[in-house]
């Protein structure tokens, strides 16, 4: 696997930390595949994360949201097996831990186990304050045009 040096784009750049240590901290851990998932984006400032979580039920799978990141785990309980005998297993059924990072102001607004399928609903709200507003300019005393008047001249 090629590894990218992130060196020179530290020292050409200012107030993208945050950025440059996602891109690093994504190349040094990898991405096994497991479980598949989906990242949609539903509208302007909604999006949905859809895990592919065949044989995980509801108490299997836990979901914590901490600052900007959303870690989804899952664990089959081990007696879940006991007493049975499989000539094929191609479920996997293996334990996983998978985190997202989240953008400023994306936050997770809830989750649906649906058929296999583990839904997790994310919306963008950004604050009152930092939403671009319409500055009105108004026509003051203040910016009314000076009129100099002449001095009267005796003749």
């Amino acid at each position: 696997m090629t590894r990218l040096d992130y060196a020179p784009l530290f020292r050409s750049t200012v107030g993208f930390d945050r950025m440059m240590n996602l891109l690093e901290a994504n190349a040094r851990t990898g991405d096994e595949g497991y479980p598949p998932y989906n990242i949609e984006k539903v509208d302007e400032n909604d999006y949905r994360i859809t895990m592919a979580v065949a044989g995980f039920s509801e108490d299997d799978l836990t979901i914590e949201a901490k600052d900007t990141t959303v870690t989804v785990s899952g664990e089959i309980a081990k007696d879940a097996d006991e007493g049975k005998s499989y000539l094929h297993r191609g479920i996997a059924g293996r334990g996983f831990k998978r985190a997202f990072q989240l953008a400023d102001h994306v936050h997770v607004s809830g989750a649906a186990l649906e058929n296999g399928l583990l839904h997790i609903d994310l919306v963008r709200e950004i604050p009152e304050a930092l939403k671009p507003r319409t500055i009105n300019i108004s026509a003051g005393a203040s910016s009314k045009p000076r009129q100099i008047e002449a001095e009267k001249q005796a003749a």
